[in-house]
């Protein structure tokens, strides 16, 4: 199973997911996340990382095309997680770039899941709990009814978000089985601020199950 944690915003945080042989970290281009990383971090971030296995994504919400072209080039991204409203004539654009897109699909009933017939060119889906008005578009500490997903037709890979902790990590492993795992409050201190233990504990809990 892959593994993605959101929001890192420092190397220190960078090589302890590294060491525990997560895939994917998540850097986070939304001014109004408490999770938010300036672009001269993402630099030093995504520079670290050419020297690891360890693979930078950009996450963006609904951010101009034109502006999210130009960190692809300067930040040198292979792979891009659109987290707000872009439809597929922005996706088939941005891919244009030589990037792997990650369509998050925000899930509160089983209809939510047809979503993913609109995004054709997506490399990946993401589903996440569906937040409520005045909510972040991701990053919330809470997830939805994972039993939506059984059954689930398609045949792209896919990651499960929202509220992903130690705690529930063996009944998403026996029940709900996904290609991928993102996680970021789940391995947080506190709001924002990434756990080296916390991620230590919860790999080392995956890797044994």
């Amino acid at each position: 199973m892959l593994t993605k944690i959101c929001g890192i915003k420092n190397e220190d945080t960078l090589v302890c997911c590294e060491n525990n042989k997560v895939n994917f970290f998540g850097m986070i281009f939304y001014p109004k996340s408490p999770r938010n990383i300036s672009f001269e971090n993402a630099s030093i971030l995504q520079k670290k990382s050419e020297s690891l296995n360890i693979k930078g994504v950009g996450v963006f919400v609904n951010k101009n095309i034109n502006q999210l072209e130009e960190l692809v080039t300067n930040l040198k991204l292979r792979f891009i997680q659109l987290h707000g409203s872009e439809d597929e004539e922005y996706i088939k654009s941005l891919k244009k770039n030589d990037v792997k897109i990650i369509k998050s699909i925000s899930i509160s009933n089983k209809d939510d899941t047809k979503e993913i017939k609109k995004y054709k060119s997506a490399d990946y889906f993401l589903f996440d709990y569906k937040p409520l008005k005045g909510e972040l578009p991701g990053g919330n500490s809470k997830s939805f009814d994972w039993n939506l997903l059984k059954n689930l037709e398609t045949d792209k890979p896919w990651f499960l978000s929202g509220g992903i902790n130690i705690n529930n990590i063996n009944q998403i492993l026996n029940d709900i089985n996904p290609f991928g795992i993102d996680l970021s409050s789940g391995v947080e201190k506190e709001l924002g601020i990434k756990d080296n233990g916390i991620i230590n504990n919860f790999m080392g809990k995956l890797q044994d199950a």
